[in-house]
């Protein structure tokens, strides 16, 4: 986890012709604001009125621009977001101090935009600069009006509203809403424009205090996940901003609420009494249970009040003396949030996907390795995959042959075989112990020496004596197995055990016995289990006759690899210039061709936006000569006299050209300048088309410099088999070239020098089209009353 810290609060004062300066000041370090109230005199000379406050907060922005207000509050916010931090940046006041302003801004300058669209600026520009990430952008804006949840982007025709109400849900990953829309956004104009999608539908009253005063809490939401373009990289972040518009606090007498608007009022000025009860328990440290259940407001930002991200509140005071009540309501609030501390930590998760690739691209890896060392100890026939029914057969047939002498010892290869060999030890074991049995089985009874009744009807036949010992005759063919009584000396053993013990042993090794069986093995009649002789006469039959087909089988010789002929290597390497030329004319051509048209391509673009950018600036000059001009005019009627004629005014005929001339200058530098976006598009599409080209040709070149001057010959067999360099065969998109020339640097120098007004393109493109829509949509709707009607 990360470590704790303070919230950050800042003040921002609204500016006003009526500023009470005898009652407000700040500090000399810009952080401290004082308030100082007269007394009552109606309370009598003695009394405890308090009439001084000072307020210790991050930072007081007085008459500060919107640029100096985004520098010193979100900046830093939105660019941790990058590292995985999550965010929530907050206004908070009374109605009319300006937080619409400071979070929104006025959508028709700009210059004038708020925090929301500069924070979304500052992500597309932080994207196009880490090209090695891929970041995805998801926004989504929700309202809380009158403790009831809205979607305002529910009006886009591929969301349509819901028929489920919106929920709260709460689960390990944090709190989000059940049934929000999240709009994936690709650059930076589809983002404004779900954002003016969503300021058309807030819903906004006129009262006393305000002629557009917001009358609900709005939480504009960015999710980004980035996920790193190498495959060596599992791990990805998230993090998400939470842009909070609070609906400001009213005072009823002041703002004189009714009906409709009243009833918004009171619901606005209960969840921020919530909040601020919430706040109070989130600063005490003994508190255990922090109310955040109850309100709407409070339960959506959970995660974000006091829990894992990076919180910034800007409170908005209204400067005037008759708003003063007000203006230390909002200052306290500020100094309770204060004491309330955050964790942030990086939210990091895993791929799973990706982890399984990085895991199949380190066993290939490591296969190769293992390949090149077996190849050094000269252990070509070393092979890593799973064992297959030959291999198996192959180990069982070692295995038999060296228990039965033929083989002296078995070669080790790897681990794998190891353990193949010991499972097949363990196989052949317990067959012969299954063929000893029933070779046994076959020429004698077995009985167990605690089964009475079994030994009674032994000892009636007369194959046992009155001690329990085993009386057995030989026969005409085979020979019979007879046991000593116990007061036999133990050194003497009988001819008949001796000659029995020599002929199964010759058996045993003629039916392929793993080991001759011990003394102890035969002594039966130490043994729990007695032979008795079978009734049936005849030579002891095979044991069980086993098919060797397998035992047959050889190892498959592995085929020799060609070499390609080569010229012999030089004994010193070359130097690296001369082998790249080399390279790029034999191995890298087709790499180097490419490389080649794409950076044609850029070079002729790259010119072509240079003579349009000429013609820009001659019509930019043109233009200012001509309203130089056209002024010049204007001046000049107005010291002669101007004439009028049925109201309208009459100008001369240079005036009248200068006037025609302006306009058509103004068309062409519109014509010019969308041709110069454009290909600046195009320009920076071929930029990464030939770092990619360059990036490519430089890694094939060091792996084929690597090989043919440093590697040993006698391993180019064992890499080639493995390598995956196949030069001017990767697709026309993967295209990817060397280091920065004149033009590249002349290139971006265009960019830096280029004045700051193609920034506002997306702000102003994505305005026009929501514009354009929204009348479209009252017109539509127009037609259809009137055909109604």
């Amino acid at each position: 986890m990360g470590t704790r810290k303070k919230v950050h609060a800042y003040v921002r004062v609204k500016p006003t012709d009526d500023f009470a300066h005898e009652m407000i000041q700040y500090g000399d370090d810009n952080k401290t604001i004082d308030i100082h109230l007269k007394k009552d005199t109606r309370r009598g000379v003695v009394n405890n009125q308090q009439t001084d406050w000072s307020f210790k907060l991050d930072g007081v922005l007085h008459d500060a621009s919107q640029d100096l207000v985004y520098e010193t509050v979100a900046k830093d916010v939105v660019s941790q977001a990058f590292d995985g931090y999550n965010g929530t940046i907050m206004c908070y006041g009374q109605t009319g101090a300006g937080k619409t302003y400071t979070m929104t801004g006025a959508t028709e300058n700009y210059k004038h935009r708020g925090i929301l669209p500069r924070a979304l600026q500052q992500i597309f520009k932080m994207i196009e600069e880490r090209p090695t990430h891929a970041i995805t952008v998801r926004v989504s804006y929700l309202e809380i009006y009158n403790e009831s949840l809205f979607d305002l982007l529910s009006t886009l025709p591929y969301v349509g509203p819901s028929v489920t109400p919106m929920t709260i849900v709460e689960n390990t990953q944090g709190v989000f809403i059940k049934g929000l829309s999240v709009h994936l956004t690709s650059q930076e104009e589809d983002a404004f424009s779900l954002l003016f999608e969503g300021e058309t539908n807030r819903i906004i009253a006129s009262h006393t205090m305000n002629k557009n005063s917001s009358r609900s809490h709005c939480i504009f939401t960015i999710y980004m996940e980035a996920h790193s373009r190498t495959l060596s990289d599992e791990k990805y972040i998230t993090s998400k901003i939470n842009l909070v518009d609070l609906a400001g606090s009213e005072r009823l007498g002041k703002s004189g609420s009714e009906g409709q608007v009243l009833k918004e009022a009171t619901y606005i000025n209960k969840s921020l009494s919530f909040l601020e009860q919430a706040i109070i328990a989130l600063g005490d440290q003994k508190r255990d249970h922090i109310p955040f259940r109850q309100c709407k407001l409070t339960h959506a930002l959970k995660d974000s009040l006091g829990g894992n991200c990076n919180m910034v509140l800007v409170t908005n005071i209204y400067g005037e003396a008759a708003q003063l009540e007000e203006t230390l309501s909002s200052l306290r609030f500020a100094s309770r949030m204060k004491l309330v501390t955050t964790e942030p930590a990086i939210n990091e998760k895993y791929d799973a996907e990706r982890m399984v690739k990085n895991l199949e691209k380190e066993l290939a890896l490591l296969k190769q390795e293992l390949a090149i060392h077996d190849s050094l100890a000269n252990r070509t026939l070393v092979n890593y995959d799973p064992m297959d029914e030959i291999q198996i057969a192959e180990i069982n047939s070692q295995v038999r042959r060296y228990l039965e002498g033929t083989l002296d010892e078995i070669d080790i290869i790897n681990l794998r075989q190891i353990q193949e060999v010991f499972n097949q030890f363990r196989v052949v074991l317990s067959q012969q112990e299954q063929e000893l049995e029933s070779a046994l089985r076959r020429k004698y009874t077995l009985i167990d020496k605690n089964d009475f009744a079994a030994i009674s009807a032994v000892q009636k036949a007369g194959l046992m004596d009155v001690d329990g010992h085993l009386v057995g005759e030989p026969d005409g063919q085979g020979f019979g197995l007879g046991v000593a009584p116990f007061s036999t000396k133990s050194g003497k053993k009988s001819k008949s055990r001796k000659t029995f013990k020599e002929q199964f042993s010759s058996s045993a090794r003629k039916e392929g016995a793993s080991s001759p069986l011990s003394g102890k093995d035969l002594d039966v009649s130490t043994s729990k289990t007695q032979l008795t002789p079978s009734s049936k006469d005849g030579d002891v039959k095979d044991m069980l006759l086993r098919d060797r087909e397998t035992s047959n089988i050889e190892p498959f010789a592995a085929d020799s690899p060609r070499e390609e002929l080569r010229p012999p290597r030089p004994g010193t390497p070359p130097c690296k210039s001369v082998a790249f030329e080399d390279f790029k004319n034999e191995r890298g051509s087709e790499i180097n061709r490419i490389f080649k048209e794409n950076k044609s391509i850029l070079n002729e673009r790259r010119k072509r936006a240079s003579e349009t950018t000429q013609r820009i600036n001659a019509i930019k000059r043109e233009i200012d000569m001509t309203k130089e001009a056209l002024n010049f005019q204007k001046s000049l009627r107005e010291k002669q006299g101007e004439y009028e004629n049925k109201g309208l005014m009459i100008i001369d005929e240079e005036e009248f050209l200068l006037i025609l001339k302006l306009k058509d200058l103004k068309k062409q530098y519109r014509t010019e300048y969308q041709d110069l976006r454009d290909l600046r598009a195009e320009i920076q599409y071929c930029q990464h088309l030939v770092d990619q080209c360059r990036h490519r040709l430089l890694t094939e070149f060091d792996i084929w410099y690597n090989e043919s001057f440093f590697v040993p010959e006698d391993l180019q067999v064992a890499l080639k088999s493995g390598g995956s360099i196949r030069p001017g065969m990767m697709p026309l998109s993967r295209i990817v070239s060397l280091g920065e020339d004149d033009q590249d640097k002349f290139g971006q120098l265009q960019q830096t020098m280029l004045p700051e007004g193609p920034d506002s393109v997306s702000f102003y493109n994505a305005k026009v089209k929501t514009e354009q829509k929204h009348n479209y949509l009252k017109t539509m709707m127009g037609l259809q009353q009137a055909h109604r009607k």
